[in-house]
């Protein structure tokens, strides 16, 4: 911890400094407006605690001894549900601990704006088309198996599939090329959600993957928009289906006194996605869910951070625990407190 706080306080760099278990012992006045918080409330936090701190705190044992810094470029770090910050940042080893001296740069670097905006066009564009294959993976699977199959309720079933798919296919390019504020949340039964991703998933991959149910019928309903909910756990169901998975389980529980960022919930919504696939690669275990990051060439690396920014929207959160053979991604949802006094709002699920 640097003896003389208060001349750090006046530079624009952000800095900070670690004790030596790796927690935020110290740090001057732009690192706290940085990450747009009061240092108050980020003193004592490890790293791993911040927003894809993971990475950072991993790279900790390489900074060399001798006193030359250890570089990392585009480190992603965020607080809470705040949006997550990007900066290249230098390691250096001090007598008592760590110094973190941060470098901001924008999420789309480029310092040339007739090279910067390309990229981020390029971005978006990628966004944009990842946003609209989803749906019309949905479309393609269910239209096969339709024209597989005389007219009977099953098809009448995938039928209806086809026309909820375009549906929000419209919607999702309306949202984009005329920006509107985001949509007033409803009631949302989660079971129904899961359904809408099930079927999805169904027509997408056949009978190459068995689906495994198993929802808590108790469940009330949460506050949210269905068709975001929808695109996210279909990200993380699609993910799955990619990693080679042979089974993928969808499981429902209550979750009670949760505490989610700095706040604390009586009851949340647990969505687990399970699968046995691959697991997720050891070199992107610290980038996961930072845009443009994928396993596989033809991956656009949009779908896991689109999936964290709709948690994030709907005051909840996204985590993952993976090893070959099992992979498991874990939503977590706040419910609204109960009034006092008031009836239950429990509705049966729909497995």
């Amino acid at each position: 911890m640097p003896r003389d706080l208060a001349a750090f306080d006046r530079l624009a760099t952000p800095l900070a400094w670690l004790d030596a278990g790796g927690r935020l012992e110290a740090l001057n006045t732009a690192f706290a407006a940085w990450l747009g918080v009061s240092a108050r409330r980020l003193l004592g936090l490890g790293l791993s605690e911040l927003e894809g701190g993971e990475r950072l705190a991993a790279a900790l044992p390489r900074v060399p001894a001798d006193g030359q810094p250890l570089r990392l470029q585009r480190v992603g770090l965020g607080f809470g549900s705040g949006p997550v910050q990007f900066a290249d940042v230098l390691c250096l080893r001090e007598e008592a601990g760590l110094r973190l001296e941060l470098h901001p740069v924008e999420e789309f670097p480029g310092d040339d704006p007739v090279t910067a905006l390309p990229q981020a066009l390029s971005a978006s564009l990628r966004g944009l088309a990842h946003e609209l294959r989803n749906p019309l993976a949905g479309l393609k699977g269910a239209a096969q198996l339709l024209s597989r199959r005389p007219a009977d309720p099953e098809s009448r079933e995938l039928v209806a599939l086809i026309a909820s798919e375009v549906e929000r296919l419209n919607g999702l390019v309306e949202r984009i090329l005329t920006p509107a504020p985001p949509r007033p949340f409803e009631a949302v039964n989660i079971h129904a959600v899961l359904e809408r991703v099930r079927q999805l998933a169904e027509a997408e991959a056949g009978w190459a993957v068995k689906l495994v149910r198993d929802y808590d019928p108790s469940l009330p309903d949460l506050q949210g928009d269905a068709d975001r909910l929808t695109q996210a756990v279909w990200n993380l169901v699609r993910n799955a289906l990619e990693s080679g998975a042979s089974q993928v389980g969808l499981r429902t529980r209550a979750e009670h006194q949760v505490l989610i960022g700095e706040r604390s919930h009586r009851l949340a919504v647990r969505v687990e996605v399970a699968d046995d696939g691959r697991g997720v690669p050891e070199d992107l275990v610290e980038r996961l869910f930072l845009p443009l990051v994928s396993g596989r060439a033809e991956g656009t690396g949009l779908g896991l951070p689109l999936a964290q920014q709709i948690a994030r929207e709907h005051g909840g959160s996204l985590a993952y625990r993976s090893r070959p053979g099992h992979t498991v991604f874990t939503l977590l949802l706040p419910l609204p407190d109960p009034v006092e006094g008031g009836p239950g709002t429990a509705v049966e699920g729909r497995p």
